[in-house]
């Protein structure tokens, strides 16, 4: 199930962040959660499994912000219970209501395919004939809910889901099973807002209807119009209005008329062009009264385009002189979901009228022949009726020739060179040329920088309408991908989460820690943010909890002390010496630090001081005993002089060149 919008992160305990803590949760004893799917402004979506039925079920869950409301809540229930008696083959089904951590939660069927957007951005728009089969059943399921007194409010490509058919042939969207979400859902949150806020504009502005915008009123026509908008977006590839604000577009809506579609593509049918007027009519009252309604008129739209496109393989089949008149081929019996209540089923194929026979231009027993003989013959048979034969032909053929030159070459131009360029660059060329723009999915490429055009379609000197549309495919830069921050995560949402962002995962050596417990992960490496390109390999290190053993304080100890009590607890000391003010011998630091958790056998680094810088005693023989005295103090070392303090050095004690600590005493002998 596709929904748009991406998911959040929780806060979690110790300033953790995580993906979504919600992921792999079992609610209500039920269903356990699996993944999220999407995120979006009024819930978070996600896959689930049923472990009673033992089947995979969408879990949508209501944000906080909605759910602080005691009558939203109420509301909410209401609403879940309506949609739950719902019961259709084009509408997602709900299974389940409840609420989980406080949060209201719908359980709801889980559909494989795309919505109605990511088939648009792939397609960019759709033939009449695709657009009108979606809009078919997205207008059944409609009809059902208004039939049950809902009015949806939100109709949009992003609410309509589009399945692989049931025979499953792929791409074919004639085919394809569409389903309509979130019936009701919008109305409990409308009338949450509207007591909260005094009113509140719920619908997305881009398909709202005027009477949403003027006074806030929504009714089954207003259904009609947002799906006339859709009609008109599968069409043309676009929708009718675009503004800097969304009130602009809202206003929009109310002040202009949706534009025909074939103003924008040539070649949509007249009868398509006024289907889409029909339902995007300013004034409610002038629109199809409901789903229903409009229903029908897309059935006899999808009728007159089959007869349409019937009497022109018919027209092609008129010989020379035989005029065959074929059985027109019936539309393909819809099935039962596709027809109104009360709409009569296709008469059997034993039963339908047998095609007229042939009638030959000659057949004599009808008199047909001769009379058209007869006229011919007069005709030719005299100048001025040979003339004006002679005169048709040659108009008949110029205009044949005028036409097919226009339908073949005429209305056709060369696309220009648009590849390689920016997309400001590229829009500016289109637009000298009266081109249009759209823009196609976005690519990564490891050469083109961001915004540059990898390709065009149709491709430089293609053909191409005069004023049509060229496609345009943008790089989207070098694919890189940061490393998330998963420290705190248990192994399994790590690994989704990384998985996600397309890194290869290895599993490193566990490690202790003394802040993470036991089975969470406690680094990357590559570090948390680092860049890195799609493939590139992430080692994660997961938490054996604290370590056995407890690292004692030795700073401040000898030497000989601290390396006895770390031996005696199993840990090996690494010792290293530095000078230092400190006392020699004396531990001044050690790693790890204090209190740390480690192993048995753990290495524990130990820097021990050398004693202060000493000072290497000067020659003083031969010296006044004053000076001597005065050079030992400069020098910070203790003069002791002996026998004659006024005399002259005749030895000393240390010898000279001998380093002794600073302060030491030394002993001078004068005479």
């Amino acid at each position: 199930m596709s929904h748009s919008g991406y998911g959040h992160i929780d806060s979690l305990p110790m300033d953790i962040q995580v993906a979504d803590s919600l992921l792999g949760t079992l609610v209500d004893g039920r269903y356990r959660i699996r993944g999220r799917v999407a995120r979006g402004g009024m819930a978070t979506v996600y896959t689930a499994t049923d472990e009673r039925l033992e089947r995979t079920v969408a879990l949508k869950i209501i944000h906080p912000a909605q759910a602080r409301d005691p009558q939203f809540l109420e509301r909410f229930t209401d609403e879940a219970k309506t949609i739950a008696r719902l019961t259709h083959p084009n509408v997602v089904a709900v299974y389940d209501q409840g609420h989980h951590a406080g949060l209201p939660y719908l359980v709801m069927e889980y559909v494989r395919g795309n919505t109605l957007r990511d088939v648009l951005a792939q397609r960019r728009r759709l033939n009449p004939g695709e657009s009108l089969a979606i809009l078919e059943q997205m207008l059944a399921a409609i009809s059902a809910a208004h039939r049950a007194g809902l009015v949806h409010r939100d109709v949009k490509p992003e609410n309509v889901l589009v399945a692989e058919a049931p025979s499953g042939g792929a791409g074919n969207l004639v085919d394809s099973v569409v389903k309509v979400a979130d019936f009701g859902l919008a109305r409990a949150v409308e009338a949450s807002a509207t007591d909260a806020d005094g009113g509140q504009l719920m619908a997305t502005v881009a398909y709202v209807a005027p009477e949403l915008v003027t006074d806030g009123r929504a009714d089954p026509r207003s259904d009609v119009y947002s799906a006339g908008i859709v009609l008109f977006e599968m069409l043309t590839g676009r929708v009718p209005y675009d503004g800097a604000q969304p009130v602009e577009v809202a206003w929009q809506h109310v002040d202009r008329d949706v534009p025909a579609p074939s103003s924008l593509v040539p070649g949509i049918p007249p009868v398509v062009d006024e289907l889409v007027a029909r339902a995007t009519r300013r004034d409610p009252q002038a629109r199809p009264t409901d789903a229903g309604a409009f229903l029908s008129e897309v059935q006899a739209t999808r009728d007159d385009l089959g007869s349409a496109n019937a009497n022109t393989a018919l027209l092609r089949q008129v010989s020379a002189r035989t005029v065959t008149i074929p059985r027109v081929p019936a539309e393909p019996e819809r099935p039962t979901w596709a027809r109104l209540p009360g709409q009569a089923e296709p008469a059997p194929a034993g039963r339908r009228r047998a095609p007229e026979p042939a009638y030959d231009d000659y057949d004599d027993d009808r008199g047909g022949g001769s009379r058209i003989g007869d006229r011919y013959r007069m005709v030719m048979s005299h100048p001025r009726g040979r003339m004006a034969v002679a005169a048709a032909i040659v108009v008949i053929g110029l205009v044949a020739a005028i036409s097919g030159w226009w339908w073949g070459m005429g209305r056709y131009t060369v696309a220009p060179q648009l590849a390689a360029m920016d997309k400001a660059a590229a829009e500016a060329q289109a637009t000298r040329g009266g081109f249009a723009i759209a823009y196609g999915p976005g690519q990564f490429d490891e050469k083109a920088a961001k915004d540059v055009v990898l390709r065009q379609d149709p491709p430089a000197a293609g053909r191409i309408l005069k004023g049509g549309t060229i496609t345009l495919v943008l790089s989207l830069g070098a694919e890189r991908y940061t490393v998330p921050d998963v420290v705190g995560m248990t192994l399994d949402l790590a690994t989704s989460e990384l998985e996600q962002t397309k890194l290869q995962i290895t599993k490193g050596a566990d490690r202790y820690d003394d802040n993470l417990p036991k089975g969470v992960v406690v680094a990357v490496d590559p570090a948390v943010g680092t860049e890195t390109k799609p493939g590139d390999k992430v080692t994660v290190f997961v938490s054996k909890g604290k370590a056995p053993l407890t690292v004692p304080r030795v700073v401040g100890k000898s030497i000989n002390d601290a390396r006895a009590e770390l031996i005696n607890l199993g840990l090996e000391p690494l010792i290293a010496y530095k000078q230092s003010d400190r006392p020699r011998d004396e531990v001044i630091k050690q790693t790890p630090n204090d209190g740390a958790g480690v192993e048995k056998g753990a290495k524990i680094e130990l820097e021990v001081s050398e004693g202060p810088p000493q000072v290497t005693v000067p020659r003083l023989i031969g010296l006044p005993c004053p000076q001597a005295v005065q050079q030992l103090q400069g020098m910070n070392l203790v003069p002791n002089p002996q026998v004659n303090p006024n005399g002259t050095v005749f030895a000393q004690q240390p010898n000279e060149n001998t380093p002794v600590p600073p302060g030491s005493q030394v002993v001078i002998y004068c005479s």
